[in-house]
């Protein structure tokens, strides 16, 4: 055999492994930073999201009625808070409200609340309210912005929302608490009246106020 051509066959040899080797080390170099990477983003991006924990929170309405004061609640409801930490205009919150579950403490009046005169569960079950923009006003405070929907009308309306548990910290991350308050709502704005009559005598005033405190658990 010709002695050039053994000289030449280490020399390129040499360059095809070369040639294997670098894309070699740029591959694994991709790869870890892919690695790294994918174990940074979701924890950069990913929303937080909370469950209502019913057991904990209340939703409370108090209307006049005469001289005195009605109270009320519900006692089934469920929800979701999804908290941007990063950039808290991204968070969002939705909630339902199961309109039989109403309690003022006399079933007559609950019972004459639920029937077709009133809310009329059997054709309107649900109060619902979503979320559509969110502004943070304080450290721990924000106005939430939403479509609050209850026998079959919607309407735009705000929630001053404060938040009572830290804002940082292991316990922060598992369960959070909200004093939630609004202007007074209006009945009449949603259809919310008796018939004339009953209207007439009934004394209960226009304006229903809501007292709201919601403990969420991390789900």
């Amino acid at each position: 055999m010709n002695s050039k051509a053994w000289r030449s066959v280490p020399g390129r040899a040499t360059r095809l492994t070369n040639k294997r080797i670098l894309p070699m080390k740029h591959m694994i170099r991709f790869s870890w930073l892919t690695l790294v990477f994918a174990a940074l983003i979701p924890n950069a991006v990913a929303n937080e999201t909370f469950k209502f924990d019913v057991s904990h929170s209340t939703i409370e309405f108090r209307v006049h009625q005469f001289l005195g004061t009605t109270t009320g609640r519900f006692s089934r409801f469920s929800g979701n808070i999804d908290i941007d930490r990063a950039h808290p205009e991204h968070s969002s919150v939705s909630a339902r409200i199961q309109v039989s579950s109403i309690d003022t403490g006399i079933k007559k009046r609950d019972d004459h609340l639920r029937s077709a005169e009133f809310f009329d569960v059997t054709k309107y079950p649900e109060i619902t309210f979503k979320s559509r923009s969110v502004k943070q006003t304080g450290p721990q405070s924000g106005d939430i912005l939403g479509d609050l929907t209850m026998y079959g009308v919607t309407k735009p309306i705000t929630l001053h929302v404060k938040l009572l548990t830290p804002m940082r910290g292991e316990a922060s991350m598992q369960r959070s608490r909200w004093e939630v308050t609004t202007d007074p709502l209006k009945r009449r704005d949603f259809g919310l009246m008796f018939g004339s009559a009953t209207e007439a005598v009934s004394g209960i005033g226009q304006e229903v106020a809501l007292r709201i405190e919601i403990e969420a658990v991390r789900s």
